[in-house]
């Protein structure tokens, strides 16, 4: 396993990937190992993906992690099996959850420490995945052009996102206080703020601010491009900035958005 893990970091995988990966592969061998299987063939990765992730009723994401892994293992030991033909599932397609612009004033408004509010703010006000605003860096901020630099993002791809004019004095106020180093957002003895920090961070400011609906950090990123789409912003800008590959991955916020649904007549107020 610690061969295959070098193995996927040299194909430049994301560390999130690599991990799933080895993790979902290390199960498949101890599943085959359980079963006394000594022959890998197509019938044995059917029996896992039954037993293992059917039967557990997994995520559909996870069934498509895990036939990813072990093809990749495969490739990996030159195992040369039959075409595996297990169909992967489309994902559900849900709607994103998102906050109103005054649940997210409120949420904000009931944080003190000024560590959290300036971490929640930022994720908001530029439509950042948790994980990019965890590895942001003091010179990634460009407050001369209002832009923020987001390096080696999903898909091992830079962009620009805005830099909010409103937030720069928070900002400001954070650092002066804080002198972060190396990352802009540091937990104990230097190290990057933790996600699992930051989800208790959100937790915490939603149940002080009495929101009872479900939101995770992600949401505050579908709250920010909803707001852009409401407020009249071209979605092609919108995938710039939220760095989507397809504006097809964009285009779901149009059936979030109030703005065009409030300008329907419903048919029951001409009754």
């Amino acid at each position: 396993m610690n061969k295959f893990k070098r193995w996927l970091e040299q194909k430049r995988f994301s560390a999130n990937t690599v991990d799933t990966y080895v993790e979902v592969t290390s199960l498949f061998i101890r599943y085959i190992n359980l079963k006394q299987i000594t022959n890998i063939s197509v019938r044995s990765i059917e029996q896992f993906n039954y037993d293992f992730i059917f039967n557990a009723k997994k995520s559909v994401s996870y069934q498509n992690q895990c036939i990813s892994g072990i093809k990749h293992y495969f490739t990996f030991k030159d195992i040369d099996i039959e075409p595996l033909e297990i169909k992967r599932p489309d994902k559900d397609k849900k709607l994103p959850n998102v906050l109103s612009k005054s649940e997210i004033k409120t949420l904000l408004d009931n944080i003190q420490n000024i560590k959290h509010k300036t971490l929640l703010s930022l994720v908001y006000s530029a439509g950042l995945r948790i994980g990019e605003a965890l590895t942001l860096k003091p010179n990634n901020i460009d407050y001369e052009r209002r832009l923020i630099h987001i390096k080696a993002a999903k898909g091992r791809k830079d962009r620009y996102t805005l830099l909010s004019s409103s937030i720069i004095p928070l900002l400001h106020t954070y650092i002066n206080h804080y002198n972060p180093k190396k990352h802009l957002f540091e937990g104990r003895n230097g190290e990057p703020y933790t996600q699992v920090s930051a989800r208790q961070v959100l937790k915490q400011a939603l149940q002080r601010a009495n929101i009872t609906k479900y939101a995770t950090l992600h949401t505050l990123r579908h709250s920010f491009a909803t707001h852009l789409l409401e407020s009249g912003t071209d979605i092609r800008y919108i995938q710039e900035l939220l760095g989507h590959n397809s504006p097809k991955t964009t285009m779901i916020y149009t059936h979030v958005s109030s703005t065009n649904l409030m300008d329907i007549k419903n048919p029951f107020d001409t009754l």
